[in-house]
Formats: structure tokens, sequence, C-alpha cells
């Protein structure tokens, strides 16, 4: 069975185009012109993955993202946005989205990122990862330590302590950081790295045993000390 892409665009042109270009790669596409209606097609029909417009008439992608999230913690959402601020895509991995495009975007990019996010939520429950006293679950985005309640990580927090995790003990460069999140290098992606891995470090404060070092020029290694 092709994957199942909800599409949910309000330019009826570029909705034709990527619906065009979608089937053609072998993807089953529906289609809804606001954010309204993509949820009610999201729960009548279900899907793979979500790519969705953000500013739409009646209910913009973010609002519809949010409701989605309350039908399924797992299925792939990707923004496209005319939007580039910091603080949009922010807003965007903090209600649940997976990744975004900045229009214009070519079409085999939008290829790409769909079919990573698609491979990405195959083999999610497989990664799990043992930081110190921590258990990070990618599959419910959870960071655990010993038998307390969970703490519900957000996408950002989660993608940059599972990068970190993967180079437990190496030093990993803040620009490869900030495009992993935004796609970007600058100022404003630097001062918003600080804050999240400022958070990063407050949860991980139970166990003394680890810390999250910050390489100053260079970029921020998480490292595991002889107990």
């Amino acid at each position: 069975m092709n994957n199942r892409v909800l599409l949910v665009e309000d330019d009826a042109t570029l909705a034709m185009i990527l619906t065009d270009t979608l089937s053609r790669d072998g993807f089953e596409v529906i289609t809804a012109a606001n954010g309204e209606e993509g949820l009610h097609k999201f729960a009548k029909n279900g899907a793979d993955i979500i790519v969705a417009d953000v500013m739409m008439p009646r209910m913009d992608g973010f609002e519809m993202s949010r409701k989605i999230r309350q039908l399924s913690p797992d299925v792939p959402i990707l923004f496209l946005t005319a939007r580039s601020g910091i603080d949009d895509i922010v807003k965007g991995f903090e209600i649940g989205g997976n990744d975004y495009l900045t229009k214009p975007f070519k079409m085999l990019e939008l290829i790409v990122r769909i079919k990573a996010l698609l491979r990405r939520k195959i083999h999610r429950e497989e990664t799990v990862f043992n930081i110190g006293d921590y258990r990070l679950d990618m599959s419910n985005q959870t960071l655990t330590y010993l038998d307390r309640e969970p703490i519900t990580l957000s996408m950002i927090e989660a993608k940059l302590l599972e990068k970190l995790a993967m180079n437990l003990g190496l030093t990993v460069d803040a620009g490869s950081l900030m495009q992993l999140i935004w796609q970007r290098d600058d100022p404003f992606s630097r001062n918003s790295l600080h804050g999240f891995i400022h958070k990063l470090r407050n949860y991980l404060r139970h166990d003394n045993s680890i810390s999250l070092i910050n390489q100053r020029g260079i970029g921020y290694m998480l490292a595991i000390c002889n107990r």
C-alpha cells in the first residue's frame, strides 16, 4: 500500500502541483484547503504523514496540528511556511511538528524530507538511549530518571539530546546542531540553542555523573564521569 499524505494547503495552484508531484512519486495524496478541513479529513481517513501550510483560513496549520496531536502523537508533521522567523519555527516544533520547509522550496527537497520522516517513524521504536541513570526514549519523546515519572520533551529538546547522546563523549559542533533544528546558523539560532541546552542541563541535573559541557566557540559535549 502506498504511503498516504494529507496535504493541507490553501493555495489551490500549489496544492495541485504538489499533489501531482507526490502522486507521480508513488504517494497517495488527500488534500484539504484549510486547517479545519484538514483536521476533519485526518480524523476520518488518517494519514502516514501530514504536509501542512502554516498560514491558512478558518484554522491555521499550528492550531490544526495541535488538535491532531491529541488524536495521534506519532504521525509526522511537516510544515510549509513563508515565515522563517525563529519564533515561528520554535512554535512549530513545540506543538509537535517534526520538520519544516520555507517557501519557495524545491520539489525534490520536499520528497526527500517526507521520505526521511517516514523512515524515522518506522525506526523510532528502536531508538532508546541510556544516559547515566536516565533513559531517553525517542518513540514517545520521554526522558526518565530511575523510577520517577518521565518528562515529556519537546521535539527540539528530544532531537538535540538524541544527537548529543549519539555522540557521547564527543564535541558536537554548534553549527551542526543548529542545522539539525533550524537548517541555518545565525545569531538568533545560536541564542535559541543556548536556551535549549540550558533546559536539557536542568532535566539532567539529578545525575551528578552527567555533564553537558559548553566547549566555548566550538559546540557541546554530553559526557558521563566515572562514578
